[in-house]
């Protein structure tokens, strides 16, 4: 299996919007790129507990059966679809793949 995780750091003010607009907007848009793919066995997505010491705004945590899956996903429409609007609004974005024995 692979685990996916990328972390996101949003811009104080990007596409009309503030910071909170665009995290619940990037919330939904991941949310529905959830089940684009048979081999997707968790999908999460979350922002930061207001009050808890973070470094990052927003988290995606993936588990999939193999790379084919993740290039998959990588390559689905909707998940294409989502990144314009993401890299907008993102200041940084770390990302880890891993495999899960």
């Amino acid at each position: 299996m692979i685990r996916h995780i990328v972390m996101w750091n949003l811009k104080d003010h990007a596409e009309g919007a503030d910071k909170a607009s665009n995290l619940e907007k990037a919330k939904s848009l991941l949310l529905s790129c959830a089940h684009v793919v048979p081999g997707i066995r968790a999908f999460e997505v979350a922002s930061a507990t207001p009050g808890m010491d973070c470094t990052n705004d927003l988290v995606l945590h993936m588990l999939l059966d193999d790379a084919q899956v993740l290039a998959a996903y990588q390559n689905h429409p909707d998940h294409l679809a989502i990144k314009p609007f993401m890299k907008a609004v993102v200041q940084e974005r770390r990302c880890m793949d891993f495999i899960v024995e």
